[in-house]
């Protein structure tokens, strides 16, 4: 008899389907992001992925972000444009645009655009006339940063544009990042809390169905998060045999994510500071539909080259192919089935959380104060404030040590570990990477060795 057969609900709550027919309200302040909504203004003071560089030919590609259509094109000189979809003449799309050495042409009547959204040629119009519309019309543009084969753009106010963030995973050595995306049609938050919602992996990923990712991934961690300033980190300790095995989960807000490798560790072999499999974001392209933009990592402290496949970055992604049938989703749920499954935008008001929630709750909290803050008039901290001349650390990744029970408590055991791993990086991320790595390596070998790590951390 399992536990949960064990705890019955109260007689009066059996067969309540008929109390529970009620709609219950999402959290619409997180929710909503579409243009002059409080979360769509805070999502636009950030840089986002808003398509693969190799999705862009030579015609011009619709996309859409942040409730916005766009227009996302490469002009003949080889510059990238970001535009808004209507040409402000008579609101034809430049979907159908031509592509001219400076900037894009509107098939209807042949205005030219530069990527800024300035107006260049106004075609059969007096002189004075096309001068004035130069001078007083634009088209709506956005910059963008073609990087490592992912466009990003940064839709916010023009003034107010952060630098471009710079993460230490984007150039480790020794490591190949290939660009990927993942549709989810749903809220991009239900998207989101997967990240820091360590459990689901240990059901979702693998007693659920089958092992979708390495063994191991099926044993229930000691958990714990961290709040820090710009992130949230979620550790998982787990017992693999005479191994601990320490996987972090990381969010940086409002939307970048990193976790440990999906094959290359399973618990069973020692690992020392691995790091993260995929660099990814949660891009919302509207109220009900998101883009997981991302690279996948393949390397010595990422997934092994084997995976380098557009199936293994599906695979790396969710644990399953994206196209599968009906029958192949019910039999093997993948991270799509179980966020879309919610509903396009989830009734948050029926959530019941509890305690391994609490990643999810601490970042909703954090969310909501910022984009409070924000209509209040206080611009959010960025990742790279603070880091100007290097990249800005990062922290999800494996660790797999030699730390056999110790026959009593080892719960306390394995949550001093995990804690002394995650001490061990916090106290080297300002460090130059190769010394970075030096200083965590030794610490890690410590704690390993150290038979009194649980009275000292725990």
């Amino acid at each position: 008899m399992t536990d949960s057969i064990r705890y019955r609900p109260k007689q009066d709550l059996a067969h309540g389907g008929y109390h529970q027919t009620w709609i219950g309200k999402s959290d619409a302040e997180l929710t909503e992001i579409g243009p002059n909504t409080p979360c769509g203004e805070y999502l636009r003071r950030f840089w986002h992925p808003v398509a693969l560089a190799s999705e862009l030919g030579a015609r011009p590609r619709l996309v859409q972000v942040l409730g916005e259509d766009l227009v996302l094109f490469r002009d003949k000189s080889d510059r990238i444009g970001l535009v808004h979809r209507r040409c402000p003449h008579r609101r034809s799309s430049l979907e159908y645009g031509v592509p001219e050495e400076r900037g894009i042409r509107c098939c209807y009547h042949g205005w030219l655009f530069d990527i800024d959204g300035a107006v260049l040629e106004v075609p059969g119009q007096p002189k004075k006339v096309e001068e004035r519309v130069c001078q007083t019309v634009t088209l709506g543009a956005y910059p963008v940063k073609d990087y490592k084969g992912l466009i990003f753009a940064y839709l916010g106010p023009p003034e107010l544009k952060p630098a471009f963030p710079v993460y230490d995973t984007f150039d480790l050595p020794g490591q190949e990042l290939v660009p990927y995306k993942a549709p989810f049609h749903c809220n991009w938050l239900q998207v989101l809390d997967a990240i820091v919602d360590p459990l689901h992996t240990a059901f979702l990923h693998s007693r659920t169905s089958r092992e979708q990712f390495s063994k191991g991934f099926g044993e229930i961690g000691e958990m714990k998060f961290y709040d820090r300033t710009t992130s949230f980190l979620g550790t998982s300790t787990r017992r693999v045999g005479e191994n601990v095995w320490v996987r972090t989960n990381e969010l940086v807000l409002p939307n970048f994510t990193q976790a440990g490798a999906a094959f290359a560790a399973d618990g069973s072999e020692r690992r020392y500071y691995g790091r993260t499999a995929f660099v990814r974001w949660v891009v919302p392209l509207s109220d009900e539909e998101t883009t997981c933009f991302a690279w996948a990592v393949f390397g010595d402290r990422a997934d092994p080259p084997e995976y380098n496949t557009p199936e293994g970055c599906e695979l790396i992604e969710q644990g399953e192919l994206f196209d599968r049938s009906d029958e192949e989703k019910k039999l093997f749920p993948a991270d799509a089935e179980a966020t879309e499954s919610m509903g396009t935008v989830t009734e948050h008001e029926k959530e019941h959380l509890v305690p391994s929630d609490r990643g999810i709750v601490g970042y909703r909290k954090r969310l909501r104060s910022l984009v409070r803050a924000l209509q209040d008039g206080t611009e959010p901290v960025q990742a790279a404030d603070g880091w100007h001349d290097s990249p800005i650390p990062t922290y999800g990744g494996d660790t797999v040590l030699h730390k056999p029970s110790n026959g009593s408590d080892d719960g306390a055991l394995l949550r001093a570990v995990g804690e002394a791993v995650m001490e061990a990086q916090f106290e080297a991320e300002g460090l130059p990477e190769d010394e970075r790595v030096e200083s965590v390596v030794r610490r890690l070998k410590q704690i390993e060795s150290d038979e009194r790590v649980d009275q000292e951390f725990g």
